[in-house]
């Protein structure tokens, strides 16, 4: 039979972190800790495999689990000299869910199992202290009869407040030994009468419903959303891990805490957590008390009046630092690390790879490549492209005026401003809105996710730097605000309160997550200045890299932002782009309503000395690197007038009436523009379009040459081509252009020709195209509209569908499709060097900036891609882990 039960504990474990896949992480890294001889209370794993076989099974657990569960159990009870139900010596286990990718709070969890009417006055006797032991024993209750019998939470919680109501506490610890029995009878009454059924009193009993609700919990709705926004596969299950009870709520000597080995948001070297006396852990990371700080240096910071546990516990805080330093070395990475203290007696509970924020992620990488732990290639493989989008986030103008409504804990950097939203539900709907919303809770919990998610920011009157909001925030790049003690949220009557001041539901407020400020109203942003371990491993990238990125840019501001970003040339300058400022619209329309040749360039001679500058600032801000300009490329009708006044004004301007002007407008429109009269069609159709475009570039190329003092040799792309017969019209146009420039300007001038590859066809007919193109670039955008059959701008309303039903892996349009548009591309490739073996070939579109897409350019050959300039780190970084992971390929054959 499978293993499908694995032990540790006592120096030695069955498995660690090369059985990752089936121990899932959390179960992997115990096993590991407990090898490395570390304090971990002893235990077992159940595997991933049971949680598929469940799934699969119609929640049946395989045949030997049983017998292979107990004798796990009897290894346990030999390990701890405890055992089930014992009356003096109790075994009390906690279950935990272990996924392979971290999902904290998303799945269930079941402390002190293993306690019941008898096995409480033993833990009592145990601990001197039966307030502590009924204490455990209610927690027990509450947990069991919520997460395995599907009593609602809160009914747990109405019992207790309105008890604490009628005595006048204030906090759980102030009940008695005897209160504590009156809470634990009325929460086994309320769970009785809400299931039909007893609370069960059999260890053996409580243990496999809690096995089953960890299984049960995989599926349920915050597990699946938080998987969706990550990534994560629904097939990889959870792991269950079932591990002797420690506990941090025995006495003042006791404790919980969470830590990072170095700071998470920032990622400075430092240890980084926080500590409850006297608790339990899901106290910590559920923020219902403000905790400590574990080192003197953060309470300082803090300008905290409670002791840290570096002053409170001195010889248990150094032997907590030891353990923190062996797991860096030993992983070589951040690890968030979760212990208790028990009379003293420090136990290591879990350690995992830290979240953190980019800015963290990209200063550990950096740090530990130099200090040695890790490669630069490792490094670089740390950092996920995608994430650097999060550094373009504005943050607040350093002497804009603030108006601090409250200041609390800073969980994640970058700032945000938004309108007020109360739950999940209000920040759902503003997003689909279109609305930015700020969502301000008391606290929140895991099924808060999608509100998270929704929502560009996040305050919480509760909870510490590790809380669930704050964690879940930095992963997802979001700026969080924890611990404003000062605010009060009342979303049944839609206010916040601040002392005297009062905002409701759609005030707009601005969170600042690297101070902890929230302020009232909008707050003036800056963009932030990519610096430091960004710049650091931007030019360690640079080196690996094979694929050139340059930018898809059409103005000089968009432009110097491409060099600012590490452009290496313009791979895509859209001309039509030029055309929209309301300053040259009108000679456009002017040209496109013209009747005859002659009108058409009369127009076009307006047009010609702007364009002319264009490109001129263009290759004067390249300073020689590459620039590629497409031709007019979409249907004309797109620049004429929509609204009745600008019909009017243009009838006015043209010298026609508007009833002349209206039919031709009509006359221009198109059932499907997108298959229509554009691209290289428009060339063809009016070739002095074609004329004045590449005058334009000429001029504008020795004009810039002039003054760069260097030459400058323009790229040119027809776009749409699907026949070389079309490419030759538009190529003769231009070498006829390019020969009175040079004439008139007494030397040649240099250029290439080449097309955009956007039409099957196009791929198909590539070894005759080649013999006309200098170069191919892959217009993956429209490629993918042709060969799906999809328009872009109309597949919102119903891709989404595809992809939840999984009828579609991922958006076609965000990252290509390799088996489809990636073939043609192949083809278009193979074929295109038959006839021309030094052929240039590229990608731009959106496409352009996506890691995957890059990869998959890494992989066909391709010589650069080209991106939007804010996507030009993202491109930059994917390219380098292109080279990085084929080059582990290589090596693993």
């Amino acid at each position: 039979m499978p293993t499908w039960v694995y032990s540790f504990g006592e120096g030695v474990a069955d498995g660690g972190i090369r059985l990752r896949h089936l121990l899932g992480t959390k179960g992997a890294n115990l096993a590991e800790m407990a090898s490395l001889g570390l304090p971990v209370p002893p235990g077992f794993t159940i595997t991933t495999e049971v949680c598929r076989h469940y799934y699969a099974n119609d929640h049946r657990y395989p045949d030997d689990l049983e017998r292979q569960v107990s004798a796990a159990l009897d290894l346990l009870s030999r390990r701890t000299g405890r055992s089930f139900g014992h009356p003096e010596r109790p075994l009390l286990v906690s279950v935990r869910s272990g996924a392979l990718a971290a999902m904290p709070g998303m799945m269930d969890t079941v402390l002190n199992l293993g306690l019941n009417d008898v096995t409480v006055e033993a833990l009592a006797a145990e601990s001197g202290d039966a307030r502590f032991a009924l204490d455990s024993y209610r927690r027990f209750i509450q947990m069991f009869g919520d997460v395995v019998m599907g009593v609602d939470g809160q009914a747990f919680e109405e019992i207790l407040d309105d008890l604490k109501e009628r005595e006048g506490y204030f906090n759980d610890t102030e009940l008695t030994a005897d209160e504590w029995r009156r809470v634990i009878a009325s929460y086994k009454e309320l769970i009785a009468d809400e299931t039909g059924k007893p609370f069960p009193l059999d260890p053996l009993e409580q243990l496999w419903g809690a096995i089953g609700a960890v299984f049960g919990s995989w599926g349920n709705r915050r597990a699946v959303t938080f998987r969706k926004l990550h990534g994560i596969s629904s097939n990889s299950g959870t792991a269950v891990n079932v591990q002797a009870m420690v506990f941090g709520n025995m006495d003042e000597r006791s404790a919980t805490g969470v830590a990072f080995t170095r700071n998470p948001s920032t990622g400075e070297r430092q240890l980084y957590g926080e500590f409850l006396l006297n608790a339990q852990g899901e106290e910590v990371v559920a923020g219902l008390r403000t905790p400590q700080d574990i080192t003197e240096t953060a309470r300082l910071a803090s300008r905290s009046d409670r002791p840290s546990l570096e002053a409170l516990m001195p010889e248990t805080y150094r032997e907590f630092i030891g353990y923190c330093q062996k797991l860096e070395r030993h992983f070589k990475d951040i690890q968030d690390l979760e212990f208790t203290i028990e009379r003293g007696k420090l136990w290591m509970l879990q350690t995992r790879s830290g979240r953190r924020t980019v800015e963290a992620a990209l200063r550990i990488a950096v740090d530990m490549a130099n200090e040695g732990l890790i490669t630069r290639e490792e490094a670089i493989e740390r950092i996920d492209p995608s994430s650097l989008e999060q550094l373009l986030h504005p943050t607040i103008e350093a002497d804009a005026p603030r108006d601090i409504l409250a200041t609390g804990l800073p969980a994640s950097p970058g700032a945000a401003v938004g309108e007020i939203a109360f739950n999940s539900e209000q920040a759902e709907k503003a997003r689909q809105r279109g609305i930015k919303v700020i969502l301000v809770r008391a606290e929140t919990s895991p099924d808060d996710v999608h509100g998270m998610h929704s929502a560009v920011g996040v305050v919480t009157a509760r909870g510490g730097m590790t809380s669930h909001a704050a964690v879940i925030a930095r992963g997802l790049g979001k700026p969080c605000v924890v611990g404003v003690s000062a605010l009060k949220a009342d979303p049944v009557a839609g206010t916040v309160t601040v002392g005297k001041r009062e905002l409701r539901a759609g005030d707009v407020i601005t969170i600042d997550g690297s101070s902890g400020q929230v302020m009232a109203g909008r707050v003036p942003m800056k963009e932030p200045e990519l610096s430091g371990p960004f710049a650091e491993i931007m030019t360690w990238a640079d080196a690996i890299r094979r694929l050139e990125v340059r930018a898809n840019a059409e103005t000089p501001v968009e432009a110097r932002i491409a060099r600012q970003f590490g452009a290496e040339g313009i791979g895509l300058c859209r001309t039509e782009h030029m055309f929209f400022e309301h300053s040259r619209i009108s000679a456009v329309r002017e040209m496109i309503l013209a009747e005859t040749p002659e009108s058409r360039r009369a127009a076009l001679e307006k047009i010609l000395p702007m364009q002319r500058q264009d490109f001129a600032e263009l290759f004067e801000i390249m300073e020689g690197q590459p620039v590629c300009i497409r031709l007019l490329d979409p249907p004309l009708h797109e620049f004429l007038p929509r609204t009745e006044r600008e019909v009017t004004e243009l009838a006015r301007t043209a010298g026609v009436a508007p009833d002349v002007l209206r039919r031709r407008i009509a006359n221009l429109e198109e059932y499907n523009p997108m298959l229509g009269h554009r691209g290289c069609r428009l060339a063809v159709s009016f070739p002095e379009i074609a004329e004045v475009q590449a005058r334009a570039i000429f001029e504008a190329a020795i004009a810039a040459a002039d003054k760069l003092g260097r030459p400058v040799v323009p790229e040119i792309m027809v776009p749409l081509v699907a026949a070389r017969q079309e490419l030759d019209y538009v190529k003769s146009i231009i070498a006829r252009v390019a020969i009175e420039v040079s004439e008139a300007a007494g030397r040649p001038v240099n250029y290439k020709v080449g097309t955009m590859i956007e039409l099957p066809r196009a791929a198909l007919m590539a070894e005759d195209i080649a013999q006309s193109a200098a170069f191919f670039s892959f217009g993956t955008n429209d490629l993918t509209q042709t060969t799906f059959g999809i328009s872009r701008d109309d597949a919102a309303s119903f891709l989404p569908t595809y992809l939840q039903k999984g009828v579609l892996a991922r958006d076609p349009f965000v990252s290509i499709d390799r088996d489809g548009v990636g073939e043609l591309i192949r083809i278009a490739i193979e074929r295109g060097r038959k006839s021309r073996p030094d052929i240039g070939l590229g990608m731009c579109g959106e496409h352009g900036g996506d890691p995957a897409s890059i990869a998959f350019c890494e992989e066909a050959g391709l010589a650069y891609v080209s991106c939007s300039p804010f996507r030009m780190p993202i491109a930059r970084l994917a390219a380098a882990r292109a080279v990085v992971t084929a080059r582990k390929e290589r090596l693993s054959r």
